[in-house]
């Protein structure tokens, strides 16, 4: 079955006048170009991650570190997108403010480039973002983390190399409204290996 960008590229919902850096919860799912199952494999209903999913994961948690004003809530890591709950609080101000490096190491390297086969660029990591940044800023940055880290791991671990980018260009995002459907978006994240067999991003079920 083949991947068909139109049917299943997942199409922002943006709200043009919107400030996406005020104060709210924001559940946004990205997807990797093409859908490619780069992350795992469900079994039994559980996802289990590789170590790229593994990798994706603490790039999730370091938006923390990397912004004082954003908390990560729930969030799950599928074959071929991520799905994950954002909260924006007031901005906070910043004392004596640290590098941030990769999680768990040193600092990392943004690179210019997201191909498999470019070439690494300039060490550029700065202290952790004090403005409110909007939505569109946080994943953003996360995409280009995890894109930088899983390069290197091409390179120096041999993991499957992508087409062009990893991530499609876009995500899609939606404002929660309300303590309801923040706990309804919520259980929908934490059931979604259980679901995969009729997932829309499940290669299988490409007609």
């Amino acid at each position: 079955m083949t991947y068909d960008s139109e049917k299943h590229h997942r199409r922002s919902i943006r709200l043009p006048e919107y400030d996406y850096s005020q104060p709210g919860a924001y559940f946004v799912t990205i997807c990797t170009q093409n859908r490619l199952c780069l992350f795992g494999d469900v079994v039994n209903a559980e996802m289990v991650l590789n170590d790229a999913g593994r990798m994706v994961w603490q790039w999730w948690e370091e938006l923390n570190n990397k912004f004082p004003n954003v908390e990560t809530d729930a969030g799950r890591i599928m074959p071929n997108h991520f799905h994950g709950i954002l909260m924006f609080h007031e901005p906070v101000e910043s004392v004596g403010a640290t590098l941030c490096g990769r999680p768990g190491g040193r600092p990392g390297r943004e690179e210019t480039d997201d191909r498999v086969d470019s070439d690494e660029g300039h060490p550029n990591r700065g202290a952790p973002t004090i403005d409110a940044p909007p939505l569109g800023d946080v994943a953003g940055w996360f995409k280009t983390m995890t894109t930088n880290e899983y390069i290197r791991s091409v390179k120096q671990h041999g993991w499957p190399r992508f087409p062009g980018k990893l991530w499609q260009r876009d995500y899609y995002e939606h404002i929660v409204r309300d303590d309801d459907e923040l706990n309804r978006i919520r259980e929908y994240i934490i059931n979604n290996p259980a679901n995969w067999d009729e997932d829309e991003d499940n290669p299988d079920n490409w007609q």
